[in-house]
């Protein structure tokens, strides 16, 4: 179980460097990741009621600690989740846990997932390589950093349009040598 999460870690951050701030596709991510202040944590949770026992922990650590330490968090579960269909009706419960922690409007949680697709897409879709991630992960972050950076940010609702562009001229070939890269660079890192 140690070297699994070990290696689920470790090509989430190869990931985050390679495909989320190598192909900009969050513009906000590089900072937070060079200062060293993404936190990044592997479940054990092998059902979803230990997922919301960790995502609880996650998100009153994240709450309570100083974001010149901390600013986010991203919560790996290899285990639990990987049906994408299960994991879209877990962020339900997620986001009920938020509201319950008196958290809403504080933090936020962002999806991330191998299988992810938007609606009005089909699986294939290159576009919904924007929220692949090696593993099931939630992306806990604070609300304060995302305003923050959207103000620095001249024209924030580009993103989204300027990710499905780069990734339709990546192509699917170029995604999955992407993804293959990543898996080299954990394996060297663990």
């Amino acid at each position: 179980m140690i070297l699994q999460n070990e290696q689920a870690i470790a090509e989430t951050r190869a990931w985050v460097n390679r495909a989320v701030i190598g192909l900009n596709l969050c513009p906000f991510a590089k900072a937070v990741q060079v200062k060293g202040l993404v936190r990044y944590v592997a479940s054990d949770a092998s059902d979803d009621a230990a997922l919301l026992a960790d995502l609880e922990d996650e998100l009153l650590k994240l709450a309570n600690a100083d974001p010149s330490q901390l600013d986010t968090t991203l919560l790996v579960h290899p285990q639990v989740l990987t049906d994408f269909v299960e994991f879209s009706y877990f962020l339900q419960a997620a986001d009920a846990l938020l509201k319950t922690l008196g958290l809403s409007g504080t933090l936020q949680i962002a999806s991330f997932h191998p299988n992810y697709q938007f609606a009005n897409t089909e699986p294939g879709d290159i576009t919904n390589a924007t929220n692949r991630s090696p593993y099931p992960t939630l992306h806990l972050l604070r609300e304060e950093s995302i305003d923050r950076a959207v103000a620095a940010f001249p024209d924030a609702k580009a993103i989204y349009a300027n990710n499905m562009s780069t990734l339709e001229a990546l192509g699917q070939e170029a995604w999955e040598a992407l993804r293959e890269q990543c898996r080299r660079d954990a394996i060297e890192d663990t």
